[in-house]
């Protein structure tokens, strides 16, 4: 069974960062698309990074070039390095895995493709 938990989460000052963690365990497939997505209080859940096994990565507007997802590669752990943090990244953050399919640009972000999910971690940005 796919289990994924996410860590890192906390509480931080607007310009702060923070690195959040997803450890991946039960995957035994070969490709895959690894998705960080986050629901903020009265709001939909959207997708914000995400990374597959050819290391393709694709980020949501308001969040490039402020967020970095990366892949562990001493176990299966996706991690996303958030800097620059601003009040309104505040929102439970949560990992989703979809395999065998990798990422691709046209539907990383649709959520109902990600058959496995995390209990998510909290972020909190105070300005």
């Amino acid at each position: 069974q796919v289990r994924l938990v996410e860590s890192g989460g906390g509480s931080v000052q607007a310009g702060g960062s923070l690195r959040l963690s997803c450890d991946v365990s039960g995957f035994t497939g070969r490709e895959y698309c690894l998705a960080w997505s986050r629901q903020a209080p009265g709001k939909g859940r959207e997708v914000v990074a995400a990374l597959d096994s050819w290391d393709s990565e694709y980020y949501t507007n308001s969040v490039n070039g402020r967020f970095t997802i990366s892949n562990d590669n001493t176990e299966f752990a996706v991690d996303l390095q958030m800097n620059n943090l601003k009040p309104q990244d505040t929102a439970m953050y949560y990992c989703a895995l979809r395999a065998p399919r990798p990422c691709f640009r046209d539907d990383y972000a649709i959520l109902e493709r990600y058959g496995t999910w995390g209990q998510g971690t909290q972020v909190t940005v105070s300005s």
